[in-house]
């Protein structure tokens, strides 16, 4: 199909900075553009998004269900590789962002579009994760990034929010309620406003997919979740498909409040950022999955694995998804979790998750090595050769440290 030079497709989510993007394309360099929606568990967000893009602009809106692919060639990889950005990130709106470019580019590719646009700031990660898809993808196409372009006036939140009124673009925020939020099935993210100040507490009616600690139940839940070679298939013995798992985890876990994270972070643009996040059922899973590998992977494969998740982690963070390396962790992980099978319960209560037991046809726990009493299993002498070994550097610097010390009060004598 000959490319129409108009023709472009935006990452479109009806939320503050794409709805006006999308009419101030039009407005500004004349561009036909294609709004893409993609459908990764936000709930209600999406309700009349169609609609909305035709009467703002758009010569088409697209609409595509992923969130089965998001879960399995995307979040399951994540989850078993135990990828955690700085201890605390559970990298929801990381791992979205190049599912959604990648479906950009393939519908630029379908109707003949000259470019990809996207309404991520210029002070972001999100920015990255676009373009650097894009770039791998289909580096043909042209990237429209309008918070960079020297055209675009409207330099704030505030300032977006009077150019919807001013277009009569139906929005939710206004600023008094600016907060910008990201929410897929993962979870949700909180930034902006009164956020911006690390010394604010988050308010109790931030929260979206979780309750307030005050509010939760006195009395905790329990819930047991099954895993095949990493992959979680099974919620109180019953088998279960991941989309639905992932639903009914973050119910449970967030009317316990099970999730919430606030934490101040290193963008990869250099800056510090404060965000708030829920990810309830994220946080049930990455608990679990974790228990599980301390019973089934032996000490350096998991000592090893703990250096990759690390990597892992920085790459989903940085947009590096379609690139040679994650897959080449990828094979590394899956070797890894041919053992992580078995069951973890665990106790939901008061904003905390934690195991309550774990089990597996796979582990490598060892009751009467473990215990304290002494068997046949384990002969205690043989430590003492093993000590001396392992000891060997560390007695010979302490000899040499000892002659010199030794020396030196000499000489003072």
């Amino acid at each position: 199909m000959a490319k129409n030079n108009k023709k472009v497709v935006l990452a479109y989510s009806g939320g503050l900075d794409t709805s006006v993007i999308l009419p101030w394309l039009k407005e500004t360099y004349g561009y036909d553009t294609i709004a893409f929606a993609a459908e990764l568990g936000q709930g209600s967000e999406l309700v009349g998004i169609k609609k909305k893009a035709m009467a703002t602009g758009a010569v088409k809106c697209i609409v595509k269900d992923l969130r089965k692919e998001f879960v399995e060639d995307y979040i399951w990889p994540m989850l078993k590789a135990g990828a955690i950005y700085e201890n605390d990130y559970l990298l929801g709106t990381s791992i979205a962002r190049p599912l959604i470019a990648k479906h950009q580019v393939e519908i630029a590719q379908k109707e003949g579009a000259i470019g990809v646009a996207h309404g991520a700031t210029g002070k972001g990660n999100d920015q990255v994760r676009f373009e650097l898809t894009f770039l791998a993808l289909d580096p043909s196409l042209k990237i429209i990034a309008p918070w960079k372009d020297p055209n675009f006036d409207l330099t704030s939140r505030e300032a977006a929010v009077d150019y919807a009124k001013k277009h009569k673009i139906p929005i939710e925020q206004s600023k008094k309620k600016i907060y910008s939020r990201d929410r897929n099935l993962w979870h949700i993210s909180h930034e902006g406003a009164d956020l911006e100040d690390p010394w604010n507490e988050p308010k109790d009616d931030l929260f979206v997919m979780s309750r307030s600690v005050a509010k939760t139940p006195n009395k905790p839940d329990y819930v047991e979740i099954g895993f095949r070679e990493g992959i979680p298939v099974r919620l109180n013995g019953k088998a279960i498909g991941g989309v639905k798992l992932i639903e009914t985890l973050n119910a449970i876990g967030g009317k316990h409040a099970v999730g919430q994270d606030d934490l101040v972070e290193n963008r990869l643009v250099g800056m510090k950022s404060r965000g708030v996040y829920e990810t309830p059922g994220g946080t049930i899973l990455v608990t679990g999955h974790k228990s599980l590998e301390t019973l089934t992977l032996d000490r350096e494969t998991m000592h090893y694995k703990q250096q990759i998740a690390l990597k892992y982690a920085e790459m989903v963070y940085y947009g590096q998804w379609f690139c040679r390396l994650r897959d080449a962790l990828d094979a590394f992980v899956d070797v890894t979790q041919k053992t992580v099978s078995g069951t973890v319960r665990l106790k939901l209560f008061k904003g905390r998750c934690t195991i309550a037991g774990v089990k597996s046809p796979k582990s490598l726990y060892n009751p009467d090595l473990a215990s304290f009493t002494m068997g046949d299993e384990y002969n205690p002498m043989d430590a003492t050769g093993f000590i001396k070994l392992f000891g060997l550097p560390m007695q010979v610097a302490g000899i040499v440290d000892r002659k010199a010390v030794k020396k030196k009060t000499k000489k003072k004598k």
